[in-house]
Order: structure tokens, then C-alpha cells, then sequence
């Protein structure tokens, strides 16, 4: 009965494995590059912005190289790239041989992968390196959904993955916006909440397709009335609907929107100003897609 169990798990463990590994320079990620080209804009003078992640895939990796856009993950930029949560603390500047100035180069990103990647695995001496290896030395990294997800986060590199969450949420003004997550897991919705009690200058934007019923959407249009649209809470999860009494009780800091990760990629405004370089990417991008048309 042991080995039948073990060998379920292992297979549907590889199951997982195998459909999110669908990733390749042909897959259509038009509204990940869409976001990260807005994001890209932020002067680098400011604090990076820093994405979380659920997912598995290399969807945001993917975007990003299409764009020359620099991604720091926590991993060395060696040959054999390696996990260590001080490598967040570097970042990616520009310096000529005649000039000690150094510039921060735009459009870098932290990117951190709350329930691990595709691409990682765990050496026998417990070290995190990137590969796609499927060996007996080499295990994969990822939290799978299983009941033990929440005993697992407390592990390295997951643990520091949630550090940053959680340092990030306290910091003064500033904005946490939400697309295609659940609130399924308590251990990244409980974070996400206590801020929300306690940080009075942070921001939440939360973008769902199932907040309204897809049947009062059509209703209002037609009757011309979308903005009295109330939400349906009650078939929520707990922290989902707290946030949502929020929102009935007036909370200027929440924004909700109703659609998909693409309406909210398009909700996004484009952040006013170019610098000369930046400009000067945008005419290249547009000439290498005249070159494909």
C-alpha cells in the first residue's frame, strides 16, 4: 500500500511538472509584456519593482527576454547559477571607462516565485541551482498543492520568498496590485491582510473575473445602471471577503476591478516620461516588428 502511495505521488507529482512546462519562444505572453513594458518605464532612481509569483512557469521570464528586460531572481550570474537571497540585494547599473557615475539601468524588475519554478533544482547538499535536469540528484523545487504547502513554505528559498512579501506590505506608500491569485493559500492571504490593518498608506488593486456574476454585468449594461452592480461575497474565501467589506464600508485604499489578467494589463496606465534610452528601445522594438510582419 506504501509503494502504491508513493509511486501515485510521484507520478502526479511529474504530471504537474509536465503541464507547466509549456513555455517556449512561441508562446503568446502578449499581456505579461504589455505589463512589464509599463512597469520598464519607472525611473531606475526609484525602488525596483518587485513581483510575486504563484505560478510555476516562465511566463514572466519569457516576456522579459523579449524585451531585454533584467530580472533579479536570487540567482548568481555564474555558469552554474546558484540560489542566494543576497543576490536581491544587488541591482544593475551602467558605468563608462571614463566616468566613476554609475547610472541604474531602467526596466529591472526583482522577481520572486512564492512556491518555487519550473527551472529549479535542489543538490544533494541542498543548494538551489537553475536547470531543467531531471535526475536522481537533482529535485525539483516547487510547493506543490498538497496539504503540507504551508510547512513547506517555512524552508529556504520559499521562507525568503515570503520574507520579502511581508517586508515589502509594511513599507510606506506603497502599492500592491493582485491578479489571478484566490486567497486560496493563508499563508500569503494572512500577510496580505494584516498590512491592510495596520499599514494606513498602502494601496491594494484586486483584479478578478468572479467578483461580479457574469448575469448582472449583462442586466446592467442593458439597463444602462453597471455602476449599482453590488458583489456577491458570500460564496467568497475569508480573506477575499474581508477585503471585500472593506470596500462596502468606503476603504479608499482598495480598488477592485472585475476581468482577467489582459483587462488588467490594459487598465494599467503607461507611466509618463522616456528617458533618451528608453526611447531609443521603443524605435528598435517597433523596427524588429516591422522586420517580422
Amino acid at each position: 500500500m506504501r509503494n502504491t502511495l508513493i509511486r501515485f505521488l510521484t507520478q502526479a507529482e511529474q504530471t504537474i511538472l509536465d503541464r507547466v512546462d509549456f513555455v517556449t519562444e512561441k508562446t503568446a505572453v502578449q499581456a505579461h509584456m504589455s505589463l512589464l513594458q509599463k512597469f520598464a518605464r519607472r525611473s531606475g532612481e526609484k525602488p525596483r519593482v518587485r513581483l510575486f509569483t504563484t505560478n510555476y512557469d516562465l511566463c514572466i521570464e519569457q516576456a522579459a527576454l523579449r524585451q531585454n528586460i533584467v530580472l533579479i531572481d536570487g540567482f548568481s550570474h555564474s555558469a552554474r547559477q546558484r540560489f542566494n537571497r543576497d543576490n536581491f540585494q544587488h541591482d544593475i547599473v551602467r558605468r563608462t571607462a571614463i566616468s566613476t557615475k554609475a547610472e541604474y539601468v531602467d526596466g529591472v524588475f526583482h522577481l520572486y516565485k512564492l512556491h518555487g519554478s519550473i527551472d529549479w533544482r535542489r543538490q544533494p547538499d541542498n543548494v538551489v541551482i537553475r536547470s531543467t535536469e531531471n535526475t536522481s540528484t537533482l529535485r525539483p523545487v516547487l510547493i506543490y498543492p498538497r496539504s503540507s504547502k504551508y510547512q513547506e513554505s517555512f524552508e529556504s528559498p520559499y521562507l525568503d520568498m515570503f520574507s520579502a512579501l511581508q517586508s515589502c506590505l509594511r513599507e510606506p506608500d506603497t502599492t500592491l496590485i493582485i491578479a489571478g491569485y484566490g486567497f486560496a493559500d493563508d499563508h500569503i492571504s494572512s500577510p496580505i491582510w494584516s498590512a491592510l490593518e495596520s499599514n494606513l498608506s498602502l494601496r491594494l488593486v484586486l483584479c478578478d473575473p468572479a467578483l461580479l456574476d457574469p448575469k448582472k454585468l449583462d442586466s446592467a449594461s442593458l439597463a444602462g445602471d453597471s455602476h449599482l452592480i453590488d458583489a456577491d461575497i458570500e460564496g467568497q474565501r475569508d480573506y477575499q471577503k474581508r477585503i471585500m467589506k472593506l470596500v462596502q464600508q468606503g476603504d479608499a485604499r482598495i480598488s477592485v476591478l472585475n476581468g482577467r489578467f489582459e483587462d488588467l494589463a490594459d487598465a494599467v496606465p503607461v507611466i509618463s516620461g522616456e528617458s533618451d534610452r528608453q526611447r531609443l528601445q521603443n524605435r528598435l522594438e517597433r523596427i524588429r516588428a516591422e522586420g517580422t510582419a
